[in-house]
């Protein structure tokens, strides 16, 4: 690996990271859940409640732990910024996002209207919270670089999707919906996906892919303007859906020619490696650069058939690029996390990366968990396949969810042991 600009002198304490990962494919395997004991018929819907709380279980519940605690991690190790506080902002944050999203998760799916409330109230400041704390703590930064400008746009996308959420949440909560309700849900659901995901999944992959993988570098130039030109095309998209709407469909066709752009370059990247060994997240990055490029062009398609494939278009883009990714770093930065801070406190007889996850079981739950994502799209035509795969992906959640606690359990069984060297000595006060 190629630690080269990383400053890991500064990182956090590995619970506050750590928390957000473990949770992450609980909310999930409660969507599969969900979706098993649900109407197929009503799902097609993406206005409808049951759609509504099981998306946000995994958009809110999965994707929105594994991005925050990812960030808490990497902004002091990849920007070299520290967040004030950040054990006691994590767990506040972590706590309140937990409760909210469960609020919201069954105040939907049972219409309880004060629970939403409540849960509008916990989601937005559990974000607030971590989302100001992490801009506020970029006021230190000297150089910034094509990452640190990806995940500065992320948060800043972050920060207008939970202002336009909370006020979505609590619209059902009342009960009254203004006329401006389906276009608000639809700027908060494009910005959260391309905006918020989409953007910090780019700009971390400037650094990661290279690191973890010796990857060929992103070209600078790509680097420098793909990230700016993506938050332009955002907002022009915008500005046409509130002035020009029959012509949105060419700032959707900028979108997906921009991440379509990325997915096949990022591609090409990992093709070139030279560390050619292949592992089960270099199946997750390409699996989710297919899947990028067929969900893009589908969600352009998808306006000439008035949004009639919007649940095809999220299970290819949420599902196939977002959630793909986010499990491809799970199976990369929990046991990176466990090795560094095991070797950061004297332990040296201790597992490799490697070998803290059981590589079979691995295999399996991207194996159930791809098989899920066909069978999801095909389920949208065949409804009566549908509870078959939500049995699928339920089970490669549990085994996702076995793989990062087998990884987390070597950390916390290891350190009640004596380390091989007393590495106190080297500890700074602020490590303390």
């Amino acid at each position: 690996m190629d630690f080269d600009g990383l400053s890991v002198d500064q990182a956090p304490p590995i619970t506050a990271p750590l928390r957000f990962f473990a949770t992450a494919p609980l909310f999930a395997l409660l969507a599969g859940f969900f979706i098993l004991f649900s109407d197929a018929a009503t799902l097609s819907s993406r206005f409808a409640l049951q759609t509504v709380a099981i998306t946000h279980a995994i958009t809110i519940g999965f994707f929105s732990f594994v991005m925050f605690g990812a960030l808490v991690q990497m902004l002091p190790v990849l920007a070299g910024v520290k967040i004030a506080r950040v054990d006691k902002v994590s767990k506040i944050s972590y706590a309140l996002l937990v409760m909210g999203t469960l609020g919201m998760i069954f105040g939907l799916w049972f219409e309880l209207s004060k629970l939403l409330l409540v849960a509008s109230l916990l989601l937005g400041g559990g974000f607030l919270l971590l989302i100001t704390a992490m801009l506020f703590a970029f006021r230190t930064v000297v150089h910034v670089n094509a990452s640190i400008r990806a995940m500065i746009t992320s948060l800043v996308f972050a920060l207008l999707i939970t202002f336009l959420g909370a006020h979505l949440l609590a619209s059902y909560g009342i009960g009254k919906f203004g006329a401006l309700h389906p276009l608000f849900a639809n700027i908060h659901s494009v910005w959260a996906i391309f905006g918020f995901a989409g953007i910090l999944i780019v700009g971390v992959a400037f650094h990661i892919l290279p690191m973890f993988y010796v990857a060929p570098r992103f070209e600078p130039s790509f680097q420098r303007f793909v990230t700016p030109m993506i938050g332009a095309a955002l907002a022009l998209w915008l500005v046409l859906n509130l002035f020009a709407p029959s012509y949105t469909v060419v700032a959707k066709s900028l979108i997906a020619l921009l991440f379509i752009i990325f997915a096949l370059a990022a591609l090409s990247k990992l093709n070139a490696r030279r560390r050619k060994v292949s592992d089960i997240t270099i199946w997750y990055w390409k699996s989710a650069t297919l899947f990028m490029v067929f969900g893009a062009l589908t969600w352009v398609a998808n306006d000439f058939f008035d949004e009639k494939y919007s649940v095809v278009v999220s299970v290819l883009i949420g599902g196939g690029f977002i959630f793909s990714v986010m499990s491809g770093m799970l199976y990369k930065i929990v046991p990176f996390l466990v090795w560094f801070h095991l070797n950061a406190k004297g332990y040296m007889s201790i597992p490799t990366m490697n070998d803290m996850i059981n590589k079979k079981a691995a295999k399996w739950q991207f194996a159930l968990f791809s098989i899920s994502l066909v069978g999801f799209t095909l389920s949208f035509f065949m409804v009566e396949l549908l509870g078959f795969f939500a049995l699928t992906f339920i089970i490669s959640m549990v085994l996702l969810e076995f793989n990062i606690i087998s990884a987390v359990l070597i950390y916390f069984k290891t350190i009640k042991t004596k380390p091989d060297f007393d590495m106190s000595m080297f500890t700074t006060k602020a490590e303390q």
